[in-house]
């Protein structure tokens, strides 16, 4: 869903979290989580690396920025484009040491 428009009293279903459609809810799902609160406390690189093996793919870098942007919404944040965590993933996730 487009951040602008997320309503956190309305967070029914993974698509209702902020840059979240239905490819992302089905990587969430692959993951185990079907709900939007199953991602609190969870830590979207762990997240990001079990999609990688789970799906034998190494899945573009952008996913992890998804990965964050929700986690941090549930944990509390104010909902953001997932772009705006580019720069966060560039200098924190190093893929030599995953």
């Amino acid at each position: 869903m487009n951040p602008q428009k997320v309503n956190r009293s309305r967070l029914n279903r993974l698509t209702d979290l902020p840059n979240i459609g239905k490819a992302s809810a089905g990587d969430l799902v692959l993951l185990g989580i079907e709900s939007p609160e199953q991602l609190v406390g969870k830590d979207p690189f762990e997240l990001y690396d079990r999609l990688c093996h789970l799906t034998g793919l190494r899945q573009d870098p952008c996913v992890l920025d998804v990965f964050i942007s929700v986690t941090r919404f549930m944990a509390g944040d104010e909902p953001r484009p997932w772009w705006e965590y580019t720069e966060e993933r560039k200098r924190l996730y190093i893929e030599a040491d995953r």
